[in-house]
């Protein structure tokens, strides 16, 4: 996960902050210091750093903090505030035209930062807004980067405007605005090809598609993983071409979040959005104060929310509500919550957004979490007969012995299993209230666990 390893430094700081009854102007120094230097190893635009570190000490070392009554809270908070501040503070909405009226976004960007791919996502995005998109395949370089693009758009439900490649982009382009004008679409996205670094004739080919059809918004796509270089790419592209936003890729990655943390502040255009997997739906609206949580280990509990209620059914969440009150939930029961919580993006993207859960404590708990072995349950509890998942307590040895040999386990792995799903479901005898808060109430949101 993206500033993993600032995360864990920042909180390392903070820390020791948090420890001192009273902060002197030293004891602040000596922690911007080191604020300074994990900013850096996170590839962080010196020029950033330099900036931000004098932003954050003029405030920092002011009587209203130094002698209050939690110093080391407040040189957080400011810490905070200034993260905000760096990446944007407000969040930024792709500009779309009212209506009917079509909007065209050109996409930009390097070979190998995941364009083609963002395209879909954003499609699929914008359509589940109520717009009506049509995605333009002007890739005409690459080998099979039309049919990514088609096989990408069916599986959104998006249609892709291809017309092989040798036609020119530009004509592809123009073909493609006055495809979506008699089809009542509302936006055209245009894939257009990338270079394995930057060139004149990647620029001259952009400037020529935005001179043919008019193109609201340039949107460049970058890698996170490359740092800095993701940032420079970024100014150039601004300078040569001109874009209204970026999208930052791959931030799921082991990315150290420098470009996160640079681009706003070194070409001024915002982070519209991140792609946090490989999924069609890993695309993320990107939001300053949420982001400065997670990189402060204070979580992101919103984001958090939203993706729940995005992707849990909410009759079967108070279905399966009342089942755990009662005990009655069976082996269909555990399927779907497992279904649910991959949906969410699975155990390790839930708990990365929990308060807390920052830095090392992280990686234990992704050191306990057995990917391997939570598909072994699967295929196990997909082996059983509908009765026995239904009603758990069927499982007799003989039937142990037939679910092993149809899951392609030792029938230890299926004891231990029920012996787990029989703890579990004791647990839940016990704490009636778990699940429902107080009074039995229902809370508006739940986690599948």
């Amino acid at each position: 996960m993206a500033f993993e390893s600032l995360s864990e430094k920042l909180q390392n700081v903070f820390r020791n902050l948090r420890s001192k009854g009273k902060l002197t102007e030293a004891d602040v120094k000596t922690a911007l210091k080191e604020v300074k230097m994990a900013l850096l190893e996170a590839d962080v635009s010196f020029k950033v750093v330099k900036q931000f570190i004098k932003a954050v000490q003029e405030r920092a070392v002011g009587q209203d903090v130094m002698n209050g009554l939690n110093p080391g809270q407040m040189v957080i908070k400011i810490v905070n505030e200034e993260l905000v501040s760096l990446m944007g503070s407000e969040t930024t909405e792709l500009a779309l035209r009212p209506g009917s009226e079509i909007t065209v976004i050109m996409m930009a960007g390097l070979q190998g930062a995941g364009k083609t791919t963002t395209a879909a996502k954003l499609a699929g995005k914008l359509k589940s807004k109520g717009r009506v998109p049509l995605l333009t395949a002007c890739d005409v370089y690459r080998p099979a980067a039309i049919q990514q693009l088609k096989i990408n758009g069916e599986k959104q439900g998006v249609e892709v405007f291809a017309l092989g490649d040798k036609l020119s982009p530009v004509d592809i382009a123009k073909a493609a605005y006055e495809h979506a004008k008699s089809h009542n679409m509302n936006v055209v996205i245009i894939d257009t090809a990338g270079r394995l670094h930057i060139d004149e004739e990647m620029m001259k080919e952009l400037e020529e598609i935005k001179g043919a059809v008019p193109v609201d918004q340039t949107v460049l796509v970058v890698d996170a993983m490359t740092g800095q270089d993701a940032v420079n790419v970024a100014e150039t592209f601004n300078n040569k071409v001109g874009i209204d936003g970026v999208i930052l890729t791959k931030m799921d990655g082991d990315s150290r979040g420098g470009a996160a943390l640079s681009v706003k502040a070194t070409c001024g255009k915002p982070i519209l959005y991140v792609g946090m997997g490989e999924k069609l739906s890993d695309l993320e609206q990107f939001y300053p104060e949420r982001m400065a949580s997670r990189i402060l280990g204070m979580g992101d509990v919103m984001t958090l929310i939203e993706k729940a209620q995005a992707n849990l059914d909410e009759s079967k969440a108070r279905e399966m509500e009342q089942k755990f009150k009662k005990a009655q939930f069976g082996f269909d029961d555990y399927l779907e919550s497992m279904n649910q919580m991959k949906n969410m993006g699975g155990i390790s993207s839930v708990l990365s957004m929990m308060p807390g859960f920052g830095g090392n404590k992280m990686k234990d708990v992704e050191g306990m979490i057995d990917e391997k072995a939570l598909a072994r349950n699967e295929a196990i509890i997909l082996s059983m007969t509908p009765a026995e998942r239904s009603n758990p307590d069927l499982l007799n040895p003989s039937r142990k012995k037939r679910i092993a040999a149809g899951a392609g386990v030792d029938i230890s792995e299926v004891n231990r299993l029920v012996k787990q799903f029989d703890q579990a479901r004791k647990m839940m005898k016990q704490l009636p209230g778990m699940m429902g808060g107080k009074g039995g109430k229902r809370g508006r949101f739940r986690l599948p666990f």
